[in-house]
């Protein structure tokens, strides 16, 4: 199969950088920012660019439009109904949402209207989130016989057991407050303060080191697959290396001598 990807005069994905905080907006707001292949392969290879950079403190992922992402592309998925076709689809899409996880700056998901299916997924895959109180999140592929398979897999790792299975197997929408009681979102405000409170969050991230933040992000992911022995045995051997670190001496000399750290990135 093709992997060229086709061009249209508008971006998929824009991107704006700011003090430290890169901020990729998927751009097909008449498509409710689906994911399409093409803005699959917009975003890895955005994520692809970030990653290794070291400017770039915060990665944000937000939408244009009314929505924040609509799921994977159905007409496209229609239009191409082959096997090899969705296997490629899925894996390309897993390979994006893993990556998110794998880079080493924190991902933020400014989520506004609807984050369904695939989007909801892209939601569960970010490290932190902050919605919008108008914001609204299912896994609705059951409605049109699709049981969301892959969303359930960073869905399963946010909410509990049941709260995910009765979003996977009834398609019901949830709203911000209920995602945030459930743990798939770690803050809710008003529209108009959304900006806000995704750069005060990313802001808190930024004034630590960005060593810590890197090994510790690691740390978090690889260990939450550990059995318990395993996991202490993993996270004693980052936090001794951590302690080698220029910035934790520096972080620790600063608290004894009651001064402002300044990080160096080492």
């Amino acid at each position: 199969m093709s992997t060229d990807m086709p061009i249209q005069d508008d971006p998929y994905v824009v991107r704006s950088d700011h003090q430290g905080v890169a901020t990729l907006t998927l751009n097909r707001p008449q498509q409710f920012n689906s994911l399409s292949q093409a803005m699959i392969a917009a975003l890895q290879a955005q994520i692809d660019a970030i990653a290794p950079d070291p400017a770039v403190r915060v990665l944000v992922i937000a939408g244009a439009g009314k929505a924040f992402c609509a799921g994977h592309d159905l007409k496209e998925m229609r239009a191409n109904h082959d096997k090899a076709f969705m296997q490629d689809l899925f894996r390309r899409c897993g390979r994006m949402m893993m990556a998110l996880t794998q880079m080493p700056q924190p991902v933020i998901a400014r989520v506004h209207g609807i984050a369904t299916a695939a989007g909801c997924q892209l939601v569960s895959m970010c490290d932190l989130a902050v919605a919008a109180d108008s914001a609204r999140f299912a896994t609705s592929g059951i409605n049109v016989g699709l049981f969301c398979a892959t969303p359930g897999v960073g869905l399963s790792r946010n909410l509990g057991r049941k709260q995910a299975l009765e979003m996977l197997l009834t398609g019901d929408f949830i709203d911000a407050r209920a995602a945030l009681q459930q743990g798939l979102v770690n803050r809710v405000v008003a529209g108009d303060a959304l900006d806000a409170e995704v750069d005060r969050l990313a802001g808190s991230i930024i004034a630590k080191s960005s060593v810590a933040i890197g090994m510790g992000k690691q740390m978090f992911y690889k260990q939450l697959e550990m059995g318990l022995e395993g996991a202490y045995q993993y996270a004693s051997e980052v936090m001794a290396c951590n302690m080698m670190s220029e910035d934790a001496g520096e972080g620790i000399d600063a608290f004894i001598g009651k001064r402002k750290a300044e990080w160096r990135g080492r």
